[in-house]
């Protein structure tokens, strides 16, 4: 505080206690002039860096476009752009009008537990900071299912989807979790078996969240044509790869994610609100560190190993190494502030061997993820959520939550509550599994038996940019079968023509065998 501020605090606490003559009065003026002065300016600098963080956690939107972009094939770059694009407006939109009132509305007033909150709604409640940063892990659950979908989902199933997710899926996860008034939160007043679930930066709320969306939404959309089966239906022998095309924004793109992570589980150490804040966001950050670094080692020479094995002839994968690295940062996020640097090390190693042994099974199951979003975030959602209930050490805990009867399972083993916090770690990812599969996959099966969750063969078959954005017709990168383009041209000639004279005809159906799409599919795995 300066100099001309203090003499003007104890100028007005004189002139307030000069008809009494009180020393003690006026002392005591000056000091709660102080404190208010104090707890102003040290607000101002919380909401500073909850906008900070959510500034860098909304940054990560880059880096799930850029990773996206790169996964697919160039004729599908600037559709997958725009549907990254689209996440972070509808989920804005969404989370004011509704989300963020059903998440942590009324929480400030009420102590009882609640299903949902009911105040608040096309608001930004008591603090926009504090809105302005959930918003942004609201939007980052919805991208999560962008790749996953990519090269074959229509826009306005996309748009739809995103908007549900944002407005109320994962808000009425994020109240059970994170809420005061939630059943599930370690901040409730009468917490779940004494201590709650802990998922301090959401491995679970949000990465759990979205890759398991992203499964019920591949499991009705199905794979990308030629992927997994051929023009017959009959399965191929060998899955059909289809890399992405360009391997530098794939890198890029993680580590844009990688840099943003720090303001998400850093971050999220703010709204603990206690004196130890600083102590607590960077033992985040370090374990952030080692936990990305760890998965992506573990992954590399795992695939490294099983490779040789298999083949003879040992290659080292970048791709298996940068979905390692995020692996391992998924999994830290629930215990990032709560497990020792150790522990984010042996997280990360375990989450790099779930990443592969869960893109096999995905590729075994015939279950197509243009990005393997689902084995990074469902698969390890769920380790870190419960890893953190294996290994929440009661010193990190302690400091954290002033809970350090209820540490994991590891340093609690023989105690009366050895498996509380393990407990309500199950808990909590039984409810997000749950509640996810009873809301979402009646919406998709609603979307697919509508029409539009799938784009058409013909549409597919040209690309998404072609077919939804007009561009590339002349196909000048040579990256699609110049008869395919023809025959879009051909068929959206048809449809103008009959919208001219007031036909009716359908744009899934023509009579004209060059642009009929189940021709038009057989003809695509003759390439």
């Amino acid at each position: 505080m300066s100099t001309t501020s203090g003499s003007n605090v104890f100028l007005n606490c004189q002139a307030l206690s000069q008809n009494s003559g009180n020393t003690t009065e006026t002392l005591q003026c000056i000091s709660d002039q102080f404190q208010e002065d104090f707890a102003a300016k040290t607000k101002n600098i919380y909401d500073f860096l909850l906008v900070l963080s959510g500034a860098m956690i909304f940054f990560m939107q880059s880096g799930f476009a850029m990773l996206c972009a790169g996964s697919v094939r160039l004729k599908n770059v600037q559709n997958t752009m725009l549907k990254n694009l689209l996440d972070a407006c509808g989920a804005a939109l969404a989370f004011y009008f509704i989300g963020y009132a059903l998440a942590f509305g009324g929480q400030e007033n009420s102590t009882s537990t609640t299903f949902i909150g009911t105040t608040s709604f096309a608001s930004v409640g008591p603090s926009p900071s504090f809105w302005f940063f959930q918003y942004t892990f609201s939007a980052t659950s919805v991208t999560i299912v962008a790749g996953t979908l990519a090269e074959r989902c229509q826009m306005i199933a996309y748009l739809a989807y995103s908007i549900v997710l944002a407005g109320f899926i994962y808000p009425v996860i994020a109240h059970s979790a994170w809420s005061n008034n939630g059943f599930l939160s370690i901040t409730n007043s009468d917490p779940l078996l004494n201590i709650g679930s802990l998922d301090l930066a959401g491995s679970g709320v949000v990465h759990l969240t979205g890759g398991t969306v992203a499964l019920l939404a591949t499991l009705i959309l199905g794979p990308r044509r030629g992927r997994f089966y051929d023009a017959q239906g009959e399965p191929l022998v060998e899955p059909k790869a289809f890399p992405g095309h360009s391997v530098a924004l794939q890198l890029l793109g993680t580590m844009v994610l990688w840099f943003g992570w720090f303001g998400f589980n850093s971050g999220s150490a703010l709204l603990l609100k206690i004196d130890e804040v600083g102590e607590v966001a960077a033992t985040a950050a370090t374990n952030t560190a080692l936990s990305g670094a760890a998965g992506g080692v573990s992954a590399l020479f795992t695939n490294l190993f099983i490779v040789e094995r298999l083949t003879g002839e040992p290659y080292f994968s970048i791709l298996v190494a940068m979905n390692g690295a995020l692996s391992g940062l998924v999994a830290i996020t629930s215990g990032c502030g709560v497990v020792e640097p150790w522990a984010a090390i042996v997280i990360g190693i375990i989450a790099g061997w779930i990443y592969i042994g869960a893109s096999n099974l995905l590729v075994r199951l015939r279950i197509d993820d243009a990005v393997d979003a689902i084995p990074v975030h469902m698969f390890n959602g769920m380790w870190g959520v419960f890893s953190t209930g294996l290994l929440a050490s009661p010193r990190l805990m302690e400091v954290a939550y002033n809970t350090g009867d209820y540490p994991g399972l590891f340093y609690a083993a023989g105690n009366d509550s050895s498996f509380n916090l393990l407990g309500c770690q199950v808990t909590l990812i039984v409810f997000i599994l749950g509640w996810v599969c009873v809301t979402m996959l009646p919406f998709f099966i609603w979307l697919n038996y509508k029409g539009w969750l799938r784009a058409d063969s013909l549409e597919e078959l040209v690309g998404l940019d072609v077919s939804y954005h007009g561009s590339d017709f002349d196909n000048k990168y040579g990256d699609v079968n110049k008869e395919y383009v023809a025959a879009f041209k051909r068929q959206r000639g048809s449809l103008r023509a009959n919208r001219r004279i007031g036909g009716r005809s359908s744009s899934r159906t023509f009579d004209n065998p060059e642009t009929n799409l189940d021709a038009a599919q057989e003809d695509a795995y003759e390439d």
